[in-house]
């Protein structure tokens, strides 16, 4: 059910988290990080949905935390680390293990956790107009939400100091052209060819891309001798799949496969 700051729209095998405060460009409350994560437990748990698209409503995919919620009160400042333990590390957590594609359709600013959460994402793609802004230099912050994690391992650590240090605006296609993202479209084009995406992995093999997102993950930390010994176990698991033998039979059928997320 769509929520106080989320929508949902589901499409046969895939569904679609809209964060929705548009007026506060999709900033981040905790209702809405209530909200999002019974979303995503509940598509982990529905063997129905076999892929998640999130986006945002309005001229903004989501400007990160929402400060109202975070000044300093009588008590004194706010202890941000208790928010990154109870909402942000825990959506990030959610995210990366959810065992189906997660991909983000960024359609504006995405700023701050907003960035990070996005990339976060197994695919980002992004219209043409979008930007991603790490901007907790500007307020006097570090990277969260996975930022100094992600930062360097898509764009090399030149960049992600940059990125960092500076606060400087990341326009879509240099997102993309320094491997930030997947890929950029027109804004017109932005939510028919997210669908189009979401409906795509849906229909693929849901377990075998679900070891993909584990072994590349693992490779972040892993030497080559245990990744080869990953890699091993989660074949010899994939390949006792009834999407692997189907997946095996089309292609001996030359025909395309009907693959069940089994």
């Amino acid at each position: 059910m769509s929520g106080e700051t989320i929508l949902l729209e589901r499409r046969d095998a895939a569904i679609c988290i809209t964060l929705n405060r548009p007026d506060r460009l999709n900033s981040f409350t905790e209702t809405m990080h209530a909200e999002l994560a019974a979303a995503l437990d509940d598509a982990a748990k529905d063997d129905g949905i076999r892929a998640v698209l999130i986006t945002g409503a309005g001229r903004a995919f989501c400007a990160g935390q929402d400060l109202s919620d975070r000044v300093m009160g009588e008590g004194g400042p706010p202890d941000l680390g208790d928010t990154l333990d109870r909402l942000y590390n825990p959506l990030v957590r959610r995210i990366t293990a959810l065992e189906k594609p997660v991909i983000a359709a960024v359609n504006g600013v995405a700023a701050g956790a907003g960035a990070n959460v996005a990339l976060a994402c197994d695919i980002v793609i992004a219209g043409r107009s979008a930007s991603f802004l790490q901007a907790f230099c500007k307020i006097g912050l570090i990277p969260d939400s996975g930022g100094t994690y992600f930062l360097p391992r898509l764009v090399g650590s030149a960049r992600a100091a940059g990125l960092a240090l500076l606060g400087d605006k990341l326009p879509a296609e240099t997102a993309a052209e320094w491997g930030l993202i997947w890929q950029v479209v027109d804004d017109a084009d932005l939510t028919n060819e997210a669908w189009r995406l979401a409906d795509h992995l849906a229909k693929q093999p849901t377990r075998a891309l679900a070891m993909i997102k584990q072994a590349l993950a693992a490779s972040a930390t892993n030497d080559l001798s245990d990744q080869l010994d990953l890699e091993r176990d989660l074949q010899r698991a994939a390949g006792r799949t009834a999407d692997y033998q189907e997946g095996v039979q089309a292609f001996l059928q030359k025909r395309p496969a009907n693959f069940q997320g089994r």
